[in-house]
């Protein structure tokens, strides 16, 4: 492809973009496939000679596009939206453009300084007081592996990485029940192992650990001989919003010594708007803090954001510095890779910077209140349906209900096939999770471009298909 070529092909990409976000209304949420369909209309090996980019194009029309569930859509009311707003689609075309690896200050001066910026930025945001810095990590995943990391290597003073773990006591972490798999994966991929995460209960409505208990459970361990590390804190969980008592949980872990990670990845995005932050009040005090610019801010993904108190743990555990690797004839300046697991990283700050200049912060704190009350309005809507059951109540814009069976019928087996058939039909798209072991249909509205219309357009779907 020569530049012509390059320039003419990304126009045409460019138009095909804006035509399928506009047109999203008129497509199923969710892909129709059925398993290896998309596979078998895919050559098995590989072509010898180069074909025509206008081939290539018409393959990708007709073959991958109907095989997308279509997370741009506003009717995406599962999982948490994974949101790509039309100015950080702009943006992250210019960062593909460039194609910079920017590992180091000296790599792209740009990137590090403007993504120190943004960090700032959205530190004050969300109303974070002085002395949070951080990193833009590439996901939640990532930053909770670094912050259980740092735990590890903070309680074995400092010896896992350079001893390793064999011979050494087994570092605890601790938990409610609601987090997120992500903190069990980083467990395991930090050597702690799995029997040394020990997760409490979810009690009472917002289903947090009670605080009393983990301060228990944190002096009998270590009463036992094994060693507490740190403290994971969930707000607002993946399946129903489990948030923990931060302040109350942050008091016992500086009073034990452990190490406190905030998981807010969904839901802290919703700080940016005042009113919404009794729901983690006494994050300041958190060692260190994820959430997700790509979920409900509208940053493309990948775009997760790990604001740390001090970042001299995080580079301590995570910073290798071979000559190769060194900027020398600078002083005082951040390398970024030094902070995270990944060596290479990508220009994600400059998604931040345009998102934010192009909606402002008013901007976005209306979208998430429109959110937040449209999704209450459903909720009411369906408790006054005589046959539907309001399981948890609204944590933001996540709630889950159930729908009464007909007598004889399994409840777990009828709303399973309730969120089935509802997918199936195509113009919302849910998904299930369990509360006290039983099945329940979660809704939450997170979707940059979702409207009042399309939440309303939720309850006749999901009355009409539950009705038969």
């Amino acid at each position: 492809m020569d530049w012509q070529e390059f320039r003419d092909w990304s126009h045409k990409a460019a138009e095909w973009g804006a035509d399928y976000r506009a047109g999203l209304r008129e497509r199923p949420v969710r892909a129709k496939t059925a398993p290896g369909d998309i596979a078998a209309a895919i050559a098995a090996s590989p072509p010898e000679r180069a074909e025509p980019m206008a081939e290539i194009f018409a393959d990708f029309e007709k073959t991958i596009v109907p095989g997308m569930t279509h997370w741009q859509h506003p009717r995406f009311f599962a999982y948490f939206a994974a949101n790509a707003a039309p100015v950080s689609v702009v943006a992250e075309y210019l960062v593909s453009a460039m194609a910079a690896q920017c590992m180091l200050w000296q790599t792209s001066p740009a990137a590090t300084e403007l993504e120190t910026r943004m960090i700032d930025w959205l530190r004050q945001a969300l109303g974070l007081p002085d002395g949070f810095s951080g990193v833009i990590q590439d996901s939640a995943s990532s930053a909770t592996l670094a912050a259980v990391l740092t735990m590890r290597e903070r309680a074995l003073a400092w010896a896992g990485n350079r001893k390793g773990l064999a011979g050494q006591k087994a570092p605890r972490v601790y938990c409610s029940d609601q987090v997120h798999t992500s903190i069990d994966r980083a467990i395991w991929v930090a050597g702690i192992g799995e029997e040394n995460l020990v997760k409490l209960p979810g009690k009472g409505k917002l289903r947090g650990m009670d605080p009393a208990e983990l301060e228990a459970v944190v002096i009998r361990d270590r009463a036992a001989g094994l060693l507490p590390a740190g403290v994971v804190a969930s707000v607002g969980g993946t399946s129903v919003g489990g948030t923990d008592d931060v302040a109350a949980v942050a008091e016992i872990a500086g009073r034990q010594g452990l190490y406190l990670h905030v998981d807010a990845a969904w839901a802290g995005a919703a700080m940016i708007c005042p009113e919404f932050r009794h729901y983690w009040a006494g994050a300041e005090q958190a060692d260190s803090i994820v959430f997700n610019p790509h979920k409900w801010l509208g940053a493309q993904f990948d775009c997760s954001v790990h604001l740390v108190r001090n970042p001299d743990s995080l580079v301590r555990t995570l910073a290798i510095k071979p000559e190769y690797l060194k900027t020398h004839g600078r002083d005082g300046i951040i390398n970024y890779s030094e902070w995270t697991v990944p060596l290479g990283r990508r220009f994600r700050a400059l998604k931040l910077w345009f998102l934010l200049r192009a909606h402002g912060l008013e901007g976005l704190r209306q979208m998430i209140r429109n959110h937040v009350a449209w999704s209450g309005k459903l909720a009411e809507r369906l408790r006054a349906h005589a046959d539907f059951e309001i399981v948890s109540e609204p944590v933001l814009s996540l709630f889950s209900f159930r729908h009464k069976p007909p007598p004889g019928v399994d409840a777990d087996e009828h709303n399973l096939a309730l969120v089935g058939a509802i997918n199936e039909d195509g113009r919302i798209y849910l998904t299930q999770t369990r509360v006290d072991g039983r099945v329940a249909i979660r809704f939450q509205a997170g979707q940059f471009e979702t409207e009042e219309r399309d939440v309303a357009l939720a309850y006749e779907v999901i009355t009409e298909i539950a009705a038969g």
